[in-house]
């Protein structure tokens, strides 16, 4: 390639990078694809990173407070998955269905799809939150945890469960800009939110200057404190300084029940969709703790962590993925939405098997960044090398779990992780531990296991294209 061409191509490219990051209008139903990638997929990348940092920031720090308090953020952060599922699952109708009124070139009726998943997503908070609040120590016991990680934990998972809310809206008023096509906004609010997040957490927890000493109670009042400012910045851009996409009206308010009807259409099965996976991986957490011990179960979570430290900025390529779908779909362009797909189930797959590669040779230096308890330093590097084997599949099904949810076809996806979590995932961790007596190793195998599986029926159901014919 010629010197001159190859300059322009980088020039046009670090263009792009910085209109991604600065954000503003874009018409992602005509033009590159590549570039279209390029301006969603990099703000999204950002936003997911900064989401993982949440959890790696909290374990580092708790960390250091011994294996107990590993184990309650672990044992919580499995609970509170359920929640995530719900604010993903909503987050997820959001995205398609503003999508898709954006494609077809209808910004209010994007805003008020908008407000009413906004208005479900204030409803279902208060389900949730009470519950959690009132039985903390019951869902620690429940768990697994010992009763010294019930009695130091209970406040750190009460506090967790009763500000979901924070959660909730974060992820779904994201899913609205990233439906809308403003990423920027979304990655803005994460970057806030983490920022605030990391200077509290070790704060709170040892007390520096004026603030209280808290301990374990301290990092989880950092991380609802960080959300929280995400979601104040976030409705500034919705309610105060109104862009020419999603606008929101003194009509938008007035509770839509048809439209509810089909965003819970939508939202029912995504939520149930991410349940049924984050419900597997409850299991295999408690199959840890029980059949490894503290020290098992403290290395698993570390583990955890990391994994999610890697996977969430390839989710963010998935999301990109998600409102190409849903746009192009929208504007009738159909094969526009399948060629972007493939795309960036290529640049997915790349990006991940790095990290496979990563995790394959520096699993144990990896953990230790986080504990250097020797048991917990085991087991955490033995689970990040049998779970890290999986991560060019992971790359792959997750783009095309995303592209069937940004078509509105959410129930595929259930099915998929109802067929590989439970069907397989969790008779086969149970099988190898109880039954083969591979003890917490097996647990480990399990999941690269089922999850090229899932990525495999995934790949196979997409190329089909039935999601083309979705109505939304």
């Amino acid at each position: 390639m010629p010197q001159s061409a190859y300059t322009n191509k980088l020039s046009h490219f670090f263009n792009l990078l910085v209109q991604a990051i600065k954000g503003g209008e874009h018409d992602y139903t005509k033009g590159s694809l590549r570039g279209a990638i390029i301006l969603l997929a990099i703000p999204m990348i950002l936003e997911l990173s900064f989401e993982s940092i949440f959890a790696v920031v909290d374990i580092f720090f708790v960390s250091k407070l011994g294996s107990e308090a590993i184990q309650t953020v672990g044992l919580t952060e499995s609970v509170i998955t359920i929640v995530y599922s719900l604010a993903i699952g909503l987050s997820t109708a959001a995205t398609a269905m503003v999508a898709r009124r954006v494609g077809e070139k209808n910004p209010v009726a994007a805003s008020h799809a908008g407000m009413q998943a906004l208005i479900m997503s204030l409803i279902a908070t208060v389900i949730i939150s009470i519950p959690g609040f009132i039985f903390a120590p019951e869902i620690l016991k429940l768990m697994g945890g010992t009763p010294e990680v019930v009695e130091q934990g209970a406040v750190f998972t009460r506090i967790m469960l009763g500000g979901s809310v924070v959660i909730i809206l974060l992820f779904l008023i994201n899913g609205i800009f990233r439906g809308a096509g403003n990423a920027s906004i979304a990655m803005k609010s994460l970057i806030l939110a983490s920022g605030i997040n990391i200077f509290l957490c070790p704060a709170l927890i040892n007390g520096w200057g004026p603030l209280p000493e808290l301990g374990l109670k301290g990092a989880a009042i950092a991380t609802v404190i960080g959300r929280g400012t995400g979601v104040l910045y976030q409705c500034y851009f919705l309610l105060v300084k109104k862009n020419n996409t999603i606008s929101f009206r003194k009509e938008h308010f007035v509770i839509d029940f048809p439209l509810m009807r089909s965003l819970v259409k939508i939202a029912s099965p995504a939520t149930l969709q991410f349940i049924i996976a984050s419900g597997s991986w409850i299991v295999l957490a408690k199959l840890v703790a029980d059949s490894g011990g503290l020290h098992a179960s403290a290395g698993y979570q570390v583990a955890i962590r990391c994994v999610v430290f890697f996977i969430l900025p390839a989710w963010g390529l998935s999301n990109a993925a998600a409102t190409l779908v849903g746009q192009n779909l929208g504007a009738g362009q159909p094969d526009r939405a399948e060629k972007s797909v493939m795309l960036t189930t290529k640049y997915n797959a790349l990006f991940m098997s790095g990290v496979m590669l990563i995790f394959m040779f520096f699993a144990k230096p990896i953990i230790r960044i986080f504990t250097t308890v020797p048991e917990d330093l085991y087991y955490g590097a033995q689970a990040l090398q049998i779970i890290g084997t999986g991560y060019i599949f992971y790359g792959i099904g997750m783009v095309m779990m995303q592209a069937l949810n940004g078509a509105g076809d959410t129930q595929t996806p259930t099915k998929l992780n109802f067929i590989c979590f439970w069907l397989f995932q969790v008779p086969l961790a149970l099988l190898l531990v109880k039954v083969m007596g591979t003890g917490v190793k097996g647990a480990f195998i399990a999941i690269p296991v089922a999850e090229t599986i899932l990525a495999l029926l995934a790949f196979c159901y997409f190329r089909k294209g039935k999601w083309k014919l979705v109505k939304v």
